[in-house]
């Protein structure tokens, strides 16, 4: 359930439920009654709050994933999403990040 997820993550950050509540800019009571089951269905613009305050990709709050995959996801997902955003706003097209990797891909086959 999302709920056991969020207080898992919470509980990994080392955070109170007020703690989250208040970064996260949401009602403690409803956080609560989330992380107890008593909400089942919260909206995306709420669970977004709380993945970027617990710094997780919003997919490991709504997936039921494997300790390994989860590690993998907080490892890799935020640093990517990271290097998307820079790119975005740096002003970076797809089309123009499509022919980076084009270019890396036959320097690879170069070697």
């Amino acid at each position: 359930m999302v709920g056991e997820r969020v207080q898992k993550f919470r509980k990994e950050a080392g955070m109170s439920l007020t703690e989250l509540a208040e970064r996260a800019g949401v009602a403690k009571s409803y956080l609560s009654a989330l992380e107890r089951n008593i909400q089942t269905n919260p909206s995306i613009q709420f669970l977004e709050k709380i993945a970027d305050v617990l710094k997780v990709n919003i997919n490991q709050l709504l997936k039921d994933n494997t300790e390994e995959e989860s590690e993998l996801y907080t490892n890799l997902d935020n640093e990517w999403q990271s290097l998307v955003k820079e790119a975005m706003n740096s002003g970076v097209s797809k089309e123009e990040f499509k022919e980076f990797l084009e270019f890396n891909k036959w320097k690879i086959k170069q070697k």
